[in-house]
């Protein structure tokens, strides 16, 4: 790709992260990642091309072996010309959110990450020329802690996501809590995806955006400016769903539609378009996790009406969310057992400070690094090497945790459709689609302190100003259904 040949007029600002910016081609179906920092904190040339040479290893020899070739795409580094680039600052300045900009885009090393834009079809160039819908989700994480180094036994009845809800409304990051419960949507059974993606489509905060040939047409572009009018999206996503105009407008409409949108994203959740497996890495029991928060709203509704059980349908080995689980379940001891390893990792760095790039922390994430994240042994035998590999394993599940999954829908003929194009039907339509995975940079060792002080933050908060007035009520509820329960004895 020749970008010194493009003008910088065909480049749009697409979004950012903490660490990087991104821009679109309007034409094209890539994107350029560029690094950022805070003001007079430049790094040097040679600094960002070695960070940006850490996401790429990263993702092509870490996060590759546990999702699949199909799924992660890493891209490559590119070198542009400084006046394309300073120009192109110039032009996405006055887009930026004003809470994005307390960080600089690097316009002096001249280098950025080339990646596909996966707002579009990733496998398939056949049906470019026609409109392209894109859900992205974030999931979060999507088990209970199983660890018996958690203190707080909340901890393994009510979801990290659930909890946190309620310290981020008190905060004020969101105007209520979401009825989204990862466990929900990761849970496999069609009814509590369902429910799940509905929950998200009804509050969806930044777990939720959909676009259409690359514009967002749904969902928030920064913690406040959100865009959820089910009307405005139903309009939208009529021809994608009913492209005979066969239905009527009105709420009837909106939610037919609505229906058809959740149908099409579980499908392609469920599906599995790579074959390849995990590596060699040897899956962590997802049975070791129950497998429903109790602050599920869907699980709050089926205790009233006098259930207990929540089906639990499992999920298909290839899929997405399966392997997206299985790399959050790397962390095997929660936050407040992996802390302790930290620490002792912490202190022989301080003892030897040279040993650091030994141990690999910063990279390079090459398969040597892979390598050493296979052992699944708990039994900590007081070496550096053990409190390390779990460090390693816990950042991989954070990042795991953060990452968006990315599905591209677009429609297609019957007589296009074939074994090698994955296809999911609806009642009017059907669409050839891609699932990919985004957001894998690996997150920093120097963060684990931070994730520590928020857990006991987001468990303290729960226990206090949400259980404390629920338990009541829910054990009331509990109770009176256990009251009409029949208990029959053989005579």
């Amino acid at each position: 790709m020749e970008v010194e040949k493009m003008d910088e007029n065909e480049w749009k600002y697409h979004g950012e992260g903490n660490q990087s910016l991104v821009v679109s081609h309007c034409q094209r179906c890539v994107v350029l990642r560029f690094l950022k920092s805070p003001p007079n904190q430049n790094k040097t040339p040679e600094e960002i091309l070695h960070h940006l040479q850490n996401i790429v290893d990263f993702g092509k020899h870490v996060m590759k072996q546990f999702f699949g070739e199909n799924y992660v795409h890493h891209g490559e580094i590119i070198q542009l010309p400084l006046d394309f680039v300073r120009q192109l600052c110039l032009k996405i300045q006055p887009e930026r959110p004003e809470c994005r900009c307390d960080k600089d885009m690097d316009t002096l090393s001249g280098y950025a990450m080339c990646l596909p834009n996966l707002t579009r079809l990733q496998t398939f160039r056949f049906a470019e020329h026609r409109p392209i819908l894109c859900i992205e989700i974030k999931p979060k994480c999507g088990f209970i802690p199983f660890s018996s180094h958690v203190s707080q036994e909340i901890k393994h009845k009510v979801c990290r996501y659930c909890m946190h809800q309620h310290l981020k409304v008190a905060n004020g990051k969101w105007k209520r809590p979401s009825k989204y419960c990862p466990l929900d949507l990761f849970s496999g059974n069609k009814q509590r995806m369902h429910f799940a993606l509905k929950s998200l489509l009804q509050e969806a905060q930044n777990n939720l955006k959909i676009f259409k040939n690359g514009e967002l047409i749904y969902g928030c572009k920064d913690d406040q400016d959100c865009v959820c009018d089910w009307n405005e999206l139903a309009r939208h996503l009529k021809p994608f769903f009913f492209p005979s105009n066969g239905l009527v407008s009105g709420p009837h409409c909106t939610r037919t539609i609505v229906k058809e949108l959740i149908h099409v994203i579980t499908m392609a959740l469920l599906s599995s378009t790579d074959t390849c497996r995990a590596g060699h890495m040897k899956t962590v029991p997802i049975s070791q996790g129950r497998s429903y928060c109790e602050a599920s709203a869907f699980n709050k509704e089926l205790v009233r009406n006098g259930k207990h059980k929540l089906e639990s349908s499992g999920l298909p080995r290839g899929c997405l969310l399966y392997k997206t689980l299985q790399a959050q379940m790397l962390d095997m001891l929660d936050i407040e057992g992996l802390y302790p390893l930290y620490s002792r990792v912490e202190q022989y760095l301080e003892e030897f400070p040279e040993e650091r790039s030994t141990l690999q922390i910063d990279g390079p994430y090459n398969e040597a690094f892979y390598e050493k994240l296979l052992d699944l042994s708990l039994e900590d035998d007081g070496t550096v090497a053990f409190a390390l590999t779990k460090v390693q394993q816990y950042r991989i599940a954070m990042t795991a945790k953060d990452c968006s999954i990315m599905i591209a829908l677009s429609p297609c003929l019957q007589d296009e459709c074939s074994e090698q194009r994955p296809v999911v039907l609806t009642s009017k339509s059907r669409f050839t689609f891609s699932v990919s995975v985004l957001d894998l940079d690996l997150k920093p060792y120097e963060s684990i302190p931070h994730q520590y002080k928020l857990d006991g933050e987001i468990v303290n908060y729960y226990l206090k100003n949400v259980q404390a007035k629920e338990d009541p009520v829910m054990s009331n509820l509990f109770k009176e259904n256990e009251d009409c329960t029949l208990v029959l004895h053989k005579v």
